[in-house]
């Protein structure tokens, strides 16, 4: 893997943790959900995404 495709996934993967846990606190307010959903990533944003009112499209 070259230098920049490394820097890449994991500033990725950094973001996808950082939307996770902003998402679960504002919706939960528990630093143990916020982990969970963390380790989760861009699972859980895509999952919240899906399944709330508007979702992806809007």
């Amino acid at each position: 893997m070259n230098n920049a495709t490394g820097h890449a996934t994991r500033a990725g993967i950094g973001l996808g943790s950082a939307i996770a846990v902003a998402i679960s606190w504002s919706v939960n307010k528990s630093i143990v959900w916020a982990i969970i959903h963390g380790i989760f990533s861009w699972f859980y944003v895509i999952y919240y995404a899906i399944t709330r009112p508007g979702g992806i499209s809007g």
